[in-house]
């Protein structure tokens, strides 16, 4: 079992840093493209869920949106609130948590 000292710690460190022979800054680059794609995914996320949706203000105007729907034909829909606007989206998925 090692020391949980800081300092030895620090010693143990510093040896693993010596025998990366340069590639020290790895774990750092990784996190960074890690975060970048994090970052990514999460505007696409957002550009999906909501931002290539029409928002309503009010859960009965998008109950409103549905029926005229209906009225031309086009069943199956619901609406659901969206967690990045908060507005109400229409859904047609029937496994949706939508109301």
């Amino acid at each position: 079992m090692s020391s949980r000292k800081p300092s030895a710690r620090a010693k143990r460190v510093a040896a693993f840093r010596s025998k990366l022979a340069g590639a020290d800054d790895a774990f750092e680059r990784e996190s960074k493209r890690s975060h970048a794609l994090d970052i990514e995914r999460e505007r696409a996320r957002r550009e999906k869920a909501c931002a290539s949706k029409r928002r309503y203000p009010s859960r009965d105007d998008a109950l409103d949106a549905i029926a005229a729907c209906e009225e031309h034909g086009r069943r199956g829909l619901s609406a659901y609130r969206c967690p990045y606007c908060n507005g109400w989206h229409l859904t047609s998925h029937p496994w949706s948590n939508a109301t």
